[in-house]
């Protein structure tokens, strides 16, 4: 029973680090264009410098 002392923190230490992991990804707009993503796989054109 000792070790939960341990891994209770762990987890919710490693929880809280993918949750602002996930809130950054949000904020820096990673997901805004998911539609565009799938038809530029599809183009059989290659784009070496894409627009940022």
């Amino acid at each position: 029973m000792n070790v939960l002392t341990y891994l209770i923190p762990i987890s919710l230490l490693l929880g809280g680090i993918g949750l602002i992991g996930f809130i950054y990804t949000l904020r820096s707009r990673q997901y805004d264009d998911p539609e565009g993503d799938s038809r530029r796989i599809l183009n059989d054109t290659w784009d070496d410098h894409p627009k940022e």
